[in-house]
């Protein structure tokens, strides 16, 4: 296909091919010049260029730091935790990290994941569903909050810190009284035995034991989610529309970029994220219990999305940063769980993950801006 074929003249004028403009190649930002420096230097900036290096640095030293006070982090079992933790967090990172390249947030992926799986299993359970009908009605009803959120971000110029965090609130409230409400009960069992449901469990519940550990299919989700998402960001028209939104949102308009419907949609995958989150731990439990969803869990997919390479002011970052940082927060969780330490030592551990990442992907953004343009 002929690259003015990708995304019309609007689309094309923001393509990475076009000389003067920001080339993207992989994982790296935006860089900006045609001067070839010499091979080391060559080398030294691509890798500096690279969102995910910050990510990539910590997780080589903390892997190497817990392996050696916590052996069992190196066995089978050992990696099989650390991807247990990393898979739902990473699938919620690496769609709220193309979101924030987009200039947004969202705080509703943890509460959109409990109520959707609570939705699903009352929609099972005491409405008797089959299983494949009840989870299209709840991805459904996450889309539509996403539309919610994404309409009022675009129309109304409200920040969508604020805005997700109206929906968490909502949420919140309607899946902790609503369901008990509904149900009678803080807890729904016995989802097994409706129509449909070992097919569905074949597909979000499934599980391989390998070495002697068991692995889920939340990890290849999250893999798929990854690959996806790394594809879109840098191969595609929409992907040349995110980082605009994030990095030239007015020029954006200007050229015809679609920023609005593009802000809508990254609010419909992170709802959908969230979805996918709650489903996949229906299915591994094989039934739901009310729980409390706080900002913490929120936060969570924030930190490890700014932790991978995303700048808060948008326009740069890569999923790939995301998941690899989501790996960090689990080796880190982890580590500090099979080493016998007090588990607050991780807030602390995370906190200054965050500064690092913080001041390097600053150091990064002024390095590139400091660059002439061609």
């Amino acid at each position: 296909m002929h690259p003015h074929d990708r995304g019309g003249p609007a689309a094309d004028a923001l393509l990475p091919h076009r000389r003067g403009s920001p080339t993207v190649i992989g994982d790296r930002l935006p860089s900006y010049g045609t001067a070839r420096p010499q091979a080391g230097r060559r080398f030294l900036s691509r890798a500096l260029a690279r969102p995910s290096l910050p990510a990539v640095v910590a997780l080589v030293v903390v892997v190497a730091f817990f392996g050696l006070q916590a052996p069992d982090l190196r066995s089978t079992a050992g990696l099989a935790g650390v991807l247990d933790v990393a898979a739902p967090l990473g699938i919620g990172a690496v769609a709220v990290a193309l979101l924030l390249i987009a200039g947004q947030f969202d705080l509703s992926v943890g509460i959109m994941a409990l109520a959707s799986s609570l939705l699903t299993a009352m929609l099972i359970g005491p409405a008797g569903w089959p299983t494949w009908p009840a989870l299209a009605v709840s991805l459904l009803a996450a889309l539509a909050v996403g539309v919610v959120n994404g309409v009022l971000v675009v129309n109304t110029g409200l920040p969508s810190f604020l805005v997700t965090l109206a929906t968490f609130l909502v949420l919140q409230g309607i899946a902790l009284a609503g369901f008990e409400a509904a149900t009678g009960s803080t807890q729904v069992g016995g989802l097994d035995a409706a129509p449909g449901w070992s097919s569905a469990a074949s597909v979000f519940g499934s599980s391989a034991e390998i070495g002697g550990a068991r692995f889920h299919v939340a990890v290849l989700w999250w893999l798929a989610a990854t690959a996806l998402a790394t594809w879109a960001l840098w191969r595609t028209a929409f992907g040349n529309a995110v980082f605009a939104a994030g990095g030239a949102r007015r020029a954006a308009r200007e050229l015809g970029v679609p920023v609005r419907r593009t802000t809508v949609a990254l609010f419909c995958l992170t709802a959908t994220a969230g979805w996918l989150i709650g489903t996949l731990g229906l299915f591994r439990l094989e039934s739901v219990q009310l729980g409390n969803a706080d900002l913490d869990t929120a936060l969570d997919f924030l930190v490890v999305a700014v932790i991978g390479g995303c700048l808060l002011t948008g326009g740069y970052g890569s999923a790939i940063g995301a998941a690899v940082a989501s790996v960090l927060y689990a080796v880190a969780r982890q580590g500090i769980t099979l080493a016998g330490w007090d588990p607050r030592w991780f807030l602390t551990l995370l906190g200054g993950l965050l500064l690092v990442a913080l001041v390097a992907n600053g150091v990064v953004r002024r390095r590139l801006k400091a660059k002439p343009r061609s």
